[in-house]
């Protein structure tokens, strides 16, 4: 004879306490998929202290009280993770892009090519704050915050006319108690090299470093209480032994859009960061890295730096684009763009190739016709 066993609602059985202690545990894709199973789990992962602790985990600068007020006040850090744990997305770049707007177009009055003024002034540069961090090997190894974009209220207007640019470590120090040298060894997971001429050859060091450098550069503007990871994570390209034979730059960014702002539409934004070597491997010695630089600057697809009136209002239309959990997604946006930007500089190259031709071509005509006339 078969007997029956009356379900038991398992779920109901088990207080809330277990409930919480059980997604603490989790990371923040695990515990936005755990919310979704049932009535119970969608409660508790209301908690902000939950996602407090992801945002931790995943990004330590947001650690310091002065970050924690900041997220509170822009809408707490369950909003927090989810505007800036997605990365952004631009599918606006596309090759009919390639025969449009090929020159700044000559309609385009003074107001237009060097933005609004009455728009940008509305746009305060103290309302942005960059929080950074930078891990190798899953290992945190620098964590910054800078509370403004420096020399934006400089006179006579040089920051809104000159090209946009951030050095983090430059600024950042004044706000910073506990700034020190920021270096990478043998001990963090760093191959040893004997020589720059021997890492010349086989490019392991290189390799290593490019491949285990993750970096993350969030965007706050407490006054739209909105933010978004103007970062790659993972490294887009860089150079070896450049400008000298010890330095290493790394670059991670994303494409912008700037729709009704610049000609092309889009811009790159360039999050580069430069490493020096200052030790090889030797007796008693390990092989040591030094960061020497984390910076910012947006590019327009002919390769020009934006000047500062123009990278605020990209900044700020930035911070509500579209975004993607999708990693293969953000780099085919990228690579799209690299894809475009190759072929207009292929194709402004054959147009001055057909130029300078043709200026020999009438230099020549011009030379014959005058001897023949002398003659």
């Amino acid at each position: 004879m078969g007997t029956s066993v009356a379900p038991v609602d398992c779920m109901g059985s088990l207080s809330t306490d277990i409930f919480y202690d059980i997604l603490r545990r989790l990371d923040g894709p695990t515990l936005a998929s755990a919310a979704c199973t049932c009535a119970a789990f969608s409660s508790i992962s209301r908690e902000e202290k939950l996602w407090e602790d992801v945002c931790s985990s995943l990004w330590p600068s947001t650690n310091r009280e002065d970050v924690k007020y900041l997220i509170s006040s822009i809408g707490g850090f369950r909003k927090f993770y989810a505007d800036c744990f997605p990365l952004i997305v631009n599918k606006e770049v596309s090759e009919y892009q390639m025969n449009e707007f090929r020159e700044y177009p000559e309609e385009w009055t003074e107001t237009e090519y060097y933005g609004d003024m009455d728009e940008v002034e509305s746009i305060s540069p103290s309302d942005f704050i960059s929080i950074v961090d930078i891990r190798y090997k899953e290992k945190t190894i620098c964590s910054k915050v800078l509370w403004d974009i420096p020399n934006a209220n400089s006179f006579n207007g040089w920051f809104y006319n000159c090209p946009f640019r951030i050095d983090l470590l430059t600024y950042a120090a004044r706000d910073d108690d506990d700034y020190g040298e920021v270096i990478i060894s043998v001990s963090d997971g760093l191959p040893p090299i004997t020589s720059l001429e021997r890492e010349r050859k086989d490019g392991k060091l290189w390799q290593e470093l490019r491949d285990g450098l993750q970096l993350s550069w969030i965007v706050v503007n407490k006054k739209m209480k909105q933010a978004a990871n103007f970062a790659s994570w993972s490294a887009l390209g860089g150079q070896r032994h450049w400008p000298t034979d010890r330095d290493f730059v790394i670059r991670f960014g994303s494409i912008l859009p700037a729709k009704d702002i610049l000609p092309r539409q889009v811009v790159e934004c360039i999050l580069s960061t430069k490493f020096r070597v200052v030790q090889t491997e030797g007796e008693g010695i390990q092989t040591t890295l030094k960061l020497t630089e984390v910076s910012m600057q947006l590019e327009d697809m002919e390769g020009s730096h934006v000047n500062g009136r123009n990278s605020l209002l990209i900044l700020k239309e930035a911070l509500s684009c579209r975004r993607s959990k999708n990693y293969s997604e953000v780099l085919e946006s990228c690579h799209l763009y690299s894809k475009v930007q190759d072929q207009l500089k292929e194709d402004k190259m054959r147009n001055e190739t057909r130029l300078d031709r043709l200026c020999i071509l009438c230099g020549i005509t011009a030379f014959i016709t005058f001897w023949y006339c002398v003659l």
